[in-house]
């Protein structure tokens, strides 16, 4: 399959193009999510899936903080580590090799590419962990079982004078770790 095709196929057509709003900043909202991209409204979890979705879709982060944006209004939530979680994982066969589909826990399938890369950051505990950067300044944390799935697959590459533990996506080289 043509890598361009596979990415049209998971394109997120529903998302409401929020970078061209500029309402006014409403203040905050008490919303949080937490370091498993739980949500919760008043310190109470929503249990609504399709709320969730409804939220995430006009999410955005600007300079480290999240919001909330609507063609009327922004409001500020907090975030405790990536607003999104990888939950889920699958090899695609490609005119450019295997090409690594990673699947959010809010059902939002990304291909790891140069437009979508794999990135290590630190996490609130200061570990060098690997993100997927998302859009609108978004990112979606490796779960546990899926990190550990993924490391197992990867492949030691020495790159300025550190180890590290790699895995292509369609031609491209991502770290997941650095010994």
């Amino acid at each position: 399959m043509d890598l361009a095709s596979l990415q049209q196929q998971l394109q997120q057509p529903n998302l409401p193009p929020v970078e061209r709003w500029n309402p006014a900043f409403c203040g905050d909202l008490p919303i949080h999510i937490d370091s498993a991209a739980n949500w919760y409204y008043q310190g109470s979890l929503i249990q609504r899936p399709a709320l969730v979705k409804l939220f995430a879709s006009v999410l955005l982060q600007q300079n480290g903080e999240y919001f909330l944006q609507t063609p009327a209004e922004k409001v500020r939530i907090s975030v405790a580590d990536a607003p999104m979680l990888v939950t889920d994982w699958a090899w695609h066969a490609t005119d450019q090799g295997p090409a690594l589909q990673l699947n959010t826990n809010l059902q939002q399938q990304v291909l790891v590419s140069p437009q979508h890369p794999l990135l290590l950051q630190l996490d609130p505990q200061q570990q060098l962990l690997p993100y997927l950067q998302l859009w609108r300044g978004l990112n979606a944390k490796l779960s546990r079982n899926v990190y550990y799935q993924l490391a197992e697959q990867a492949v030691a590459v020495y790159c300025d004078q550190q180890q590290h533990y790699q895995l292509k996506s369609a031609g491209y080289p991502f770290s997941i770790a650095i010994a």
